[in-house]
């Protein structure tokens, strides 16, 4: 089908297909604290054909936003691409409590006339997949071919799967665990209280200290070793001044802190009984689950990966594991694109995976 078909209202409502980030309403919204948001606004970015072609869903990560196409993801969407747009559609989402579009805690509280600020509300990851959902409802998408995105996209793209499992044929976290664990809480600790004591000044810190969890020891003594720059800095600190510096001037400090915040909540056995009954949820279902794990993540890395395929295995669903093979660590789900197209496609298609792509025992990388 040609991609010019695709600029189409969703059932006379908000358009799809339009390749632009828009905006959405969808009233009130009720999170698993209790607390209720009035008049939530969504932004939103949706490529290619609307319903009844296949749809994916692309997530984004902790300092990302709608435009998966066009800015984070941009090599994965399109005609031909990984995530097809001459066959179906893509929809990307600013979370909820994001920096670019959606309600967060710069857009104004209606109980006060002021922005919510340090005021709005702890959004978890479960709140997350429940609100893309509602966005999903509101442009008419009814089912979703493909779930994915890595870290803390990956995160909710599992529970996208795991509310809906019924509308969700394949579900593909990128260095995402079953659950957040303590090392990774313990990370987020130390950013969360930079940015709580120092503001802005905090933020670029915790951005700073980020980046030496996202990237590898091997990426960083390839790129800096012990060079210095003509102020006698090491480059390596350099570089992290200028990754601080670069999201101070496009983010903020309360954003920061409420996604930080939904990381630690990442559970999906929470309320269900645990990791392996959650994922009988998808075994019913026959969603099928692609794990990809990178090489080098001491984040997120390929052991956390494979023990939630372990765990989904055991509870009857339909499994794959990928390893992403790269120097870049963490970020590599925002680097490898050759690599990831071939995991989506396949991941979609239900294909099995070439052997030099696949690691299947733990630890061996």
């Amino acid at each position: 089908m040609a991609i010019s078909t695709a600029h189409a209202p969703a059932r006379d409502g908000p358009a799809l297909g339009t390749g632009r980030v828009e905006l959405v309403s969808l009233g009130s919204v009720r999170l698993e604290s209790g607390v209720e948001l009035d008049d939530v606004v969504a932004a939103y970015r949706h490529d290619g054909l609307p319903p009844p072609a296949p749809q994916a869903l692309a997530v984004h990560a902790l300092t990302g936003s709608a435009d998966a196409a066009g800015d984070w993801w941009a090599p994965l969407i399109g005609p031909g691409l990984a995530l097809d747009t001459e066959r179906g559609g893509v929809l990307g989402v600013n979370l909820l409590g994001g920096n670019y579009g959606s309600t967060g805690p710069s857009s104004i509280d209606p109980a006060t006339g002021r922005p919510f600020e340090r005021s709005f509300p702890d959004v978890t990851v479960r709140d997350q997949a429940r609100f893309l959902w509602l966005v999903a409802d509101v442009l008419g998408i009814e089912r979703i071919e493909v779930a994915t995105g890595g870290s803390l996209g990956g995160m909710i793209a599992l529970e996208v799967a795991l509310e809906r499992p019924d509308a969700v044929d394949v579900v593909v976290p990128i260095a995402a665990p079953a659950s957040t664990g303590a090392l990774a809480i313990a990370w987020n600790h130390i950013q969360l209280e930079l940015v709580d004591r120092l503001g802005e000044d905090g933020m670029a810190l915790a951005r700073q200290l980020a980046m030496t969890t996202y990237r590898s020891e091997i990426d960083f003594d390839g790129r800096f070793g012990r060079d210095r720059g003509r102020d006698g800095r090491f480059a390596v600190v350099s570089y992290l001044d200028h990754q601080g510096e670069k999201l101070v001037e496009r983010f903020d400090p309360d954003t920061y802190r409420v996604l930080a915040r939904t990381i630690d909540s990442h559970d999906i056995g929470r309320g269900r009984g645990g990791v392996i009954p959650a994922l009988r949820r998808l075994a019913a279902s026959g969603t099928r689950l692609t794990g990809a794990g990178v090489v080098g993540d001491i984040l997120y890395g390929p052991a956390q990966v494979l023990s939630l395929l372990e765990a989904a295995r055991t509870a009857g669903v339909d499994t794959t594991y990928r390893e992403i093979r790269s120097t870049k660590g963490h970020d590599a789900f925002l680097v490898e694109w050759d690599q990831l197209t071939a995991i989506i496609r396949d991941a979609v298609a239900g294909r099995s995976p070439q052997p030099s792509l696949v690691n299947v025992e733990a630890g061996a990388a």
